[in-house]
């Protein structure tokens, strides 16, 4: 039978809610128990992929093609599971299906509420989950910040679900901010106090307390928050600022998280098998070089915007046991060429990522001239190698007006065109080419040593291509497509062989790299920095 741990947050939003709930996964997976997590966002979109990088950060893509929440490639990462369109929930997604619903008829004329219409449907994707995977635990993030108004029929739906699952196979956490006042020399525990009193109010109490704090936590505080907010003094656990996320699970660990966890759900306690991971955080800790990594792109006000681009870097950075220095250049400023050379100077590799619209573009071709005339490790994603193409077409083939027909629709030589499947689409939720597709690689191409295979999977989001009309054209002055759809009709991989490292591929790889297995595109990028 499935057990199922809720997690909430207090005091403020952005507490890392989705770091934890990863991390007692891996800490779960890594006794051998089967583990999914799901995502609830209290937003009325139906989803993030009409969602401005900006302020929502990454929208990261499953393998059935759902556009979700940058936290489940965090569930992903640490759990190294593959999820889905069921393990996101929005509450646009769940009105809408209700509103569906009700214009067919299918409640009969009753009257639709939020009790107990929008909440049995809340309950019913708890279910689904459970039903199509079966695991051993599943755990449940509500995102926001309780006492938020939208995230109130979520919170609701958990109440519910507690009740009906019964004691000892359903458990909340609550995650909270321990502030410390300079002033006073203080950690004070008031604020988690009046969170738990809020949730209290709504008729859940919680089992276990993560703290998330910059101090250690007394003894007195520990005990203070206990006693308050009804919690074992062992079910208060300290969650400090750490300097890698891949830290987490094991401070965890050492405060014995997982095992009162499975105490109260009833659950013996296995050995847990962290070798590897203890393996990768030493590495993390001490890494014996260092290298700097632009990422050139147009949302780099906010990290987030390239977050699995950024831990994929990592990740192959681990594996060379050097440290990645990320070096942010908006592409916008690199439209002189001079300006972007003085950017570029100090940087052993350079990625250009994924991205929509026109702004920043002229600056990305010049960002990727320069790393090819100059022999720097390059690899482009998505809109990235779009620009690859276009940047070749126009300085090598001699195109010179070369463009894609997302920026210029009357543009001269159209070599990145809009799929044709996509001619028609005129709604932006959920429509673009999403999801896993299948690859075939040029046998001894750098991109099939990489996979060390010739067929593979990778995840898509996008509505342009390159053109076919100009493949053989730009293909006779030497750019490899060295990738293509098993149809022959998409290109998925191009490269450079002559040198050291210049590819660029149509899908996602950042969205199928883990810290323990490094994505083949990414390591093959480190590999020809540390080399050179």
């Amino acid at each position: 039978m499935t057990k199922y741990i809720f997690i909430t947050g207090g005091v403020v939003s952005s507490l890392g809610k989705g770091i934890i709930a990863a991390s007692l996964g891996k800490l779960l997976r890594a006794r051998g128990f089967s583990v999914i997590n799901q995502k609830f966002d209290p937003y009325i979109n139906v989803d993030p992929g009409t969602m401005s990088p900006f302020q929502h950060g990454e929208v990261f893509v499953t393998d059935d093609g759902a556009e979700t929440d940058l936290d489940l490639g965090h569930y992903e990462r640490f759990t190294d599971t593959s999820l889905g369109k069921l393990n996101n929930v929005t509450s646009g997604s769940v009105y809408q299906h209700v509103i569906k619903k009700e214009r067919r008829g299918d409640y009969l004329g009753g009257t639709v509420q939020v009790i107990p219409h929008i909440t049995n449907e809340i309950k019913s994707r708890i279910n689904g989950a459970t039903k199509q995977f079966k695991p051993d635990f599943q755990l449940i993030e509500i995102g926001g910040t309780v006492g938020d108004i939208e995230s109130l029929p979520f919170v609701e739906a958990i109440r519910q679900f507690k009740a009906e699952a019964g004691i000892g196979n359903a458990i909340s956490i609550h995650c909270t901010l321990l502030p410390y006042l300079p002033t006073s020399g203080e950690l004070k525990t008031k604020p988690s106090q009046h969170s738990v009193n809020v949730l209290r109010s709504y008729g859940i109490q919680p089992e276990i307390l993560v703290c998330r704090t910059t101090k250690p936590i007394p003894k007195t505080e520990k005990e203070k928050l206990a006693l308050f907010c009804s919690v074992p003094k062992e079910a208060v656990i300290e969650c400090r600022d750490m300097k890698s996320i891949y830290e987490v699970p094991l401070a965890l660990e050492n405060q014995n998280m997982a095992h009162v966890v499975l105490d109260m759900l009833r659950i013996e306690d296995k050995h847990a098998d962290l070798k590897g991971w203890e393996t990768l955080v030493e590495r993390i800790k001490n890494p014996k070089k260092t290298l700097k990594v632009a990422i050139a792109g147009k949302y780099t006000k906010l990290s987030d915007a390239y977050i699995s681009v950024v831990e994929s870097l990592k990740h192959a950075g681990y594996a060379n046991d050097a440290a990645i220095d990320i070096k942010w250049i908006n592409s916008e400023e690199c439209l002189d060429d001079t300006k972007c050379k003085e950017l570029m100077k100090d940087v052993q590799a350079v990625v250009v990522p994924g991205g929509f619209g026109i702004r920043g573009i002229e600056g990305k071709l010049n960002v990727i001239k320069y790393a090819r005339e100059n022999n720097l490790p390059f690899l482009g994603l998505c809109l990235g190698m779009q620009c690859a193409v276009i940047e070749y077409a126009r300085n090598v083939v001699g195109l010179k007006n070369a463009n894609s027909a997302e920026f210029d629709e009357n543009a001269q030589y159209p070599v990145i065109d809009l799929m044709l499947e996509q001619k028609n689409v005129h709604a932006y939720g959920g429509t673009m080419r999403l999801g896993a597709y299948d690859c075939v690689l040029k046998k001894g191409s750098k991109a099939a040593k990489a996979y060390g295979k010739e067929k593979i999977s990778e995840r898509h989001r996008h509505r342009y291509e390159v053109n076919n009309e100009y493949l053989k054209q730009i293909a006779d002055a030497g750019l490899v497509f060295s990738g293509m759809s098993p149809d022959g009709m998409l290109a998925e991989v191009v490269e450079l062989p002559q040198l050291d490292w210049f590819v660029a591929c149509q899908f996602h790889p950042e969205f199928k790299s883990r810290p323990e297995r490094p994505h083949p595109l990414f390591k093959g990028l480190i590999d020809a920095a540390v080399k050179k």
